[in-house]
């Protein structure tokens, strides 16, 4: 199971925004719920499965709202509006232009407001545990009072409460205590209440649902007690042909629900029922993976982006970046490879190339290319087995290569001991020793 690979782009009003990018296919974006963490989501088990589940048809981009996860924090105040931003921030740093939008639990009401200011750009909305203010949920204001009490004095039995009110009381003692754990690490306590007050007005949208014209699909769990399902329900009456699909369990879905949930959005999206993908009639299943072989794998990635962007404007950033992007896909054919066109890195590219002396032609290219810019680049090699998938390509040596590009100095091209192997007598270049160097998982 491929770890996600986190990058990092700039809202319109300066704010840093973290996405993780994984899987491969049509893309997904996904708007999470009140706090999430895009990198320790992978390490929590009930999140971690449902996520792997959509990467097997999907190029998944999870975002972490600011003030949550490795988003900018401390910058109240926040609002429906602000979070928007963070959206079309992601949108625009991986150059989407039409693509699937999710929004679970308080990403539902900000997903609502994108596909209304956006409609050119959201091929289909996916609603999850979410729904619309109630004017007369006098007990609902109650109970989120309370819980902004609660956060602000005790952060601590906060997300004990939370946890109970998101697993159902009924969850494992463990599972109730591995999400008090991942709440902790996804916001501060301040941070937190402050965007628990917010929750009015984020879920205010009954003047804004009946102007999404994406094809919409809400899901919506029979047992949730943070967002009763009558609310999403309420919710499906104001977008126009919103179809409605209940499952069993609570806010935060177990195994069982996870399940439902991704074969309902793959059918949804791609108009696939799950079993066609299980099937074994060659003309009726879904290959996932269509061809297995070596390569050499070059990735690169734009050195320091978020200060580049401040520095330059988003405009002329992203302009130059486009640029450099152009010429580094025009020199890497021009050295015999193959930029890798289904991998969204945001301001890195991927490419193969079938020999190790090719691909070191090619990143020296990319370096001569980065030097005549603005902007600097990071670039690492690694070679090894790949699968590949349309134009795709995914693998246990594509990760090394990734991280050894994020090792990386600079205006250095920094190689794996066995591209080093490979290209000793082809590559008519010089190899200085960077030592041993510890990568996360590897």
């Amino acid at each position: 199971m491929a770890e996600p690979q986190i990058h990092f782009c700039t809202a319109s009003d300066g704010v840093r925004i973290a996405y993780a990018v994984t899987g491969s296919g049509y893309p997904l974006v996904w708007v999470p719920g009140w706090i999430s963490h895009a990198e320790i989501d992978w390490d929590f088990p009930s999140l971690r499965e449902r996520y792997h589940a959509l990467t097997r048809d999907f190029t998944l981009l999870r975002l972490d709202k600011r003030g949550t996860g490795l988003s900018q924090r401390k910058i109240p105040p926040y609002s429906r509006e602000a979070y928007v931003r963070d959206v079309e921030a992601v949108v625009a740093h991986t150059r989407l232009e039409r693509f699937a939008l999710a929004g679970y639990s308080e990403g539902g009401p900000i997903a609502v407001e994108y596909a209304a200011l956006h409609p050119e750009r959201v091929s289909h909305l996916i609603l999850m545990g979410t729904g619309v203010a109630a004017e007369d949920d006098a007990r609902g204001r109650e109970l989120l009072s309370a819980l902004v009490t609660i956060v602000r004095t005790s952060w601590g039995s906060a997300v004990k409460v939370m946890s109970d009110l998101f697993l159902g009381e009924d969850a494992p003692p463990e599972a109730q205590q591995l999400f008090a754990a991942y709440q902790r690490q996804s916001a501060n306590p301040e941070d937190a209440a402050d965007m628990l007050e917010a929750l009015p007005h984020t879920y205010d949208i009954g003047h804004i649902a009946p102007n999404v014209r994406a094809p919409t699909l809400l899901i919506h769990a029979r047992s949730d007690k943070a967002i009763p399902i009558e609310l999403g329900q309420r919710l499906a009456s104001l977008i126009p042909d919103a179809a409605f699909k209940s499952v069993e369990g609570h806010h935060v879905p177990g195994r069982k629900q996870s399940a439902e949930m991704e074969a309902a959005i793959r059918e949804f999206v791609l108009g696939v029922a799950a079993s066609a993908r299980e099937s074994s009639n060659p003309a009726s299943a879904t290959p996932l993976r269509q061809s297995a072989g070596s390569a050499v794998i070059l990735f690169t990635d734009i050195v320091d982006s978020t200060a580049l962007t401040e520095r330059m404007g988003d405009a002329a950033f992203r302009q130059a970046s486009r640029t450099l992007d152009d010429g580094l896909r025009v020199a890497i054919r021009d050295a015999g490879g193959d930029a890798i066109d289904g991998k969204l890195l945001g301001d890195g590219v991927l490419a193969t190339f079938p020999s190790a002396a090719q691909a070191i032609d090619g990143a020296r290219r990319c370096l001569a290319l980065s030097a005549a810019s603005e902007l600097g680049l990071h670039i690492g090699l690694h070679a090894g087995d790949v699968i590949r998938e349309d134009n795709n390509v995914y693998g246990g040596a594509v990760n090394i290569a990734s991280r050894i590009c994020g090792l990386s100095a600079p205006g250095e091209i920094l190689v794996s001991d066995v591209v080093r192997g490979m290209a000793r007598s082809s590559a008519s270049v010089v190899f200085e020793d960077r030592g041993e160097q510890e990568m996360k998982g590897v």
